[in-house]
């Protein structure tokens, strides 16, 4: 018997192989979502990832992105970051501005009306996440939260 690479089969959770597919199917979500975003706004994928690290970056470090922490981010160029940034400005999506104290220091902020934008795009992204929150209990969800949070560290410390 097959099964679909979304479900889980009986003692899954303690096979890497399961865990790897299940990985896997939703990076592979995500992307023909962030995908469709891109062509939908004549940007490229790259573009997306860059607009999901500016908007996380108060999340994950507290504080606005910076084209040097945005580089590190994505593994790209200096060259290839500055046409990212380039883009994403001319497109309305992104702003630079100059930090107070240090001149020298650029912070990226995902401006407000592309801010909007992608909010209504991925709507159908968040109710999807917030059905499957849906059913499980607190104790479950901090459970799936700190494999998350662990996974994402172990990866970060491979490169």
């Amino acid at each position: 018997m097959e099964h679909d690479s979304t479900e889980s089969p009986e003692g899954a959770a303690s096979d890497l192989q399961a865990y790897a597919v299940l990985l896997r199917t939703l990076n592979s979500e995500f992307n023909r979502i962030a995908h469709t975003f891109a062509q939908a706004h004549q940007l490229h994928a790259t573009d997306v990832h860059a607009l999901a690290a500016i908007l996380d970056a108060s999340v994950t470090d507290g504080r606005p992105m910076t084209p040097s922490r945005l580089r590190e981010r994505l593994n790209l160029t200096s060259g290839a970051v500055s046409a990212c940034l380039d883009r994403l400005e001319r497109a309305g999506h992104i702003s630079r501005t100059r930090d107070d104290t240090d001149r020298r220091v650029v912070h990226l902020h995902y401006n407000p009306a592309a801010r909007a934008l992608a909010r209504r795009y991925f709507s159908p992204l968040a109710r999807s996440t917030e059905a499957a929150r849906q059913r499980f209990t607190p104790e479950q969800l901090e459970t799936i939260a700190e494999f998350l949070r662990t996974l994402n560290r172990e990866l970060a410390q491979e490169h």
